[in-house]
């Protein structure tokens, strides 16, 4: 007696990542590995001050140049992505941390509380993300801790509305109503159900909030209000440049450009992200 043939079986389709997210995951691994290596080493110290060397044009010893005060632009620039990430980092962590469970609790109670958190955020949208940050930091005094409030303050509305519109459509869901009959709290649902299956969106956001926060603080630093001297900073990179751009275009040249990569980086992770995670998206592929 033979054996059945062996009835084959389809094949699991391999999940692709998007090509947005690979690019995009690159870039900002480079710029983050950039900001971890100035915490231990740079090619010259960002705060000596040259005058022999003052606007050297890039070359061996000096890759990007150096500014005004002899300073190696490469050494800013990679201390320069500490500030940057730094801010936009915890400018995004106030979003979530704030904005997440103020539209979770929106969502779940509805009501008098709902109108009241969701009139807030059209208050803080009322301004431009830019100009709000500047009245906080031209309030409260320039600084890179300040710049974090400032940003992290315009994160918190994004974040609410993400979740609270997330989280209305997983209210009617059958596993939630089944939730709800067993006797579960509404704060607890919004815990072991809803917020599990709000995180791929939540990060997704976060990833794009990200790339705003890069360009939110390198404006706040161009017009004087993020991080100060000695610290250095991309925007102020920018507004020394502004005036020497025309015998010494490295120097918004280079600034300009770690900016770019950075925010090219992140928006095209979240892009990927946001591919990745959508079933519609996975089927096409």
């Amino acid at each position: 007696m033979t054996d059945a043939p062996a009835i084959p079986t389809a094949a699991k389709p391999r999940m692709r990542w998007p090509l947005s997210l690979i690019v995009g995951a690159g870039l900002t691994a480079v710029v983050l590995a950039t900001a971890l290596l100035a915490l231990v080493w740079t090619p010259y110290d960002v705060e000596a001050v040259d005058i022999a060397a003052k606007l050297t044009a890039p070359s061996a010893a000096h890759w990007m140049g150096t500014d005004h005060f002899g300073r190696d632009v490469l050494s800013m620039i990679m201390a320069g992505a500490q500030n940057s990430l730094g801010v936009a980092f915890v400018a995004v962590g106030i979003g979530v941390g704030i904005g997440t469970p103020l539209g979770l609790t929106a969502a779940a109670r509805g009501g008098w509380i709902d109108e009241l958190v969701m009139r807030g955020n059209d208050l803080i949208f009322a301004f431009p993300a830019l100009l709000l940050a500047v009245m906080i930091t031209a309030v409260m005094g320039p600084g890179a801790i300040n710049a974090v409030i400032a940003i992290g303050v315009f994160n918190i509305p994004v974040f609410t509305r993400v979740a609270r519109g997330a989280a209305q459509g997983l209210w009617t869901r059958e596993y939630v109503l089944a939730a709800r009959t067993a006797g579960k709290s509404k704060a607890l649902i919004s815990l072991q159900h809803i917020l599990p299956n709000l995180m791929s969106l939540l990060v997704v956001q976060a990833a794009i909030q990200f790339a705003v926060g890069i360009v939110a603080e390198a404006g706040l630093s161009y017009v004087g209000l993020g991080a100060q001297p000695p610290a250095p900073s991309w925007g102020r990179m920018l507004a020394e440049a502004q005036t020497m751009i025309g015998f010494a275009p490295w120097l918004a040249i280079m600034p300009g450009l770690a900016i770019f990569v950075t925010v090219l980086g992140l928006s095209l992770t979240g892009d990927g992200l946001r591919d990745l995670f959508d079933p519609r998206v996975r089927r096409e592929r």
